[in-house]
């Protein structure tokens, strides 16, 4: 799909396992950008360069034109494809270095962060040829220039990538989707991850993984949505620590139950991963003491509105 004269959007879906043995649908998005040279922004899982190339193709390119393959992160559903690809166009690699080990080594990712289905969803590994940091600048040519941002949070090296020249914004998985499976590993850097992202002018275009791109005010409801849906986690595990008090803190999957079913979700989404989302909200909690609440500043949404946003501080 053509968003505008330099950026593509390919939906790619594929399926994850429940721990009831049940199949979801689910699908993710990768970026092309079409510069004097192609930049690839995330893989997608295994098999994707089917997808892409055949795309790829049928814009009139070769696959050896794509340049450079940029990882957001290195979740599953982002570097599944990029060892075929890297093995097929012979593009470089780039990611930022919070996520290398994962993405040189997904066997240690396997054990470290284990998936139901992993195998399935990832080629194999692949060398990081660059490394990214906050404020590199990549240069696909044809006067565009991405600007890298750390946004840390759903992972410690997640990054976003910023295209002014068509007032583009790539966030990957930095902004929840209310509703859906809430998986991050720090919720205050994922907060500030959000409100960092919010700060940019002018937005025409959030490129998400997870999400249909959006635009105009949209995009800037997609990112207050994603801060309401960090204040919601953040006071349905609390309430759940009132109620359940030192069992939630010694059995992780009834936390993450319960908090679920605080949430109104349904108690199938319960995973070792949601569950270690919601912990580190109560690790939060326990370490700081306290939660309070204070006014976000920003453009429009629940902040002109009055709900404020939780940000845990030490009494």
């Amino acid at each position: 799909m053509q968003i505008t004269d330099h950026i593509h959007a390919l939906k790619i879906p594929f399926q994850v396992i429940e721990p009831t043995g049940r199949m979801i649908p689910r699908f993710v998005y990768v970026y092309l950008i079409f510069g004097k040279k192609i930049f690839l922004i995330d893989s997608g899982v295994a098999s994707s360069e089917k997808i892409i190339l055949e795309y790829l193709k049928k814009m009139g390119h070769r696959p050896e034109e794509i340049s450079c393959l940029i990882l957001t992160h290195s979740h599953p559903d982002h570097i599944g494809g990029a060892s075929a690809l890297q093995k097929i166009c012979g593009c470089s690699v780039a990611a930022h270095a919070a996520e290398r080990r994962w993405i040189e080594d997904v066997g240690l990712q396997e054990r470290e962060r284990p998936v139901p289905g992993f195998k399935s969803l990832v080629s194999g590994s692949v060398h990081v040829d660059q490394v990214l940091q906050e404020g590199d600048v990549l240069d696909p040519g044809d006067g565009l220039i991405l600007h890298v941002f750390h946004t840390p949070g759903h992972s410690p090296g997640s990054i976003s990538l910023w295209l002014p020249q068509e007032l583009a914004l790539f966030s990957a998985d930095a902004i929840p989707i209310p509703g859906e499976l809430p998986i991050f590993e720090d919720i205050l850097a994922s907060a500030r991850s959000i409100e960092r992202l919010k700060s940019l002018q002018k937005v025409r275009l959030l490129l998400a993984a997870w999400d249909d791109p959006r635009q105009e005010s949209s995009a800037l409801r997609a990112m207050e949505d994603g801060l309401d849906y960090l204040q919601k986690i953040q006071e349905a595990v609390q309430k759940v620590a009132e109620k359940w008090a030192d069992r939630v803190r010694s059995d992780p999957m009834l936390l993450c139950r319960q908090t679920l079913i605080e949430l109104g979700l349904p108690e199938a989404m319960a995973n070792p991963l949601v569950a270690g989302s919601f912990a580190v909200g109560l690790e939060a909690l326990d370490k700081e003491g306290s939660i309070e609440t204070t006014m976000s500043p920003g453009r429009g949404s629940h902040v002109t509105d009055g709900k404020p946003h939780i940000i845990i501080r030490s009494r």
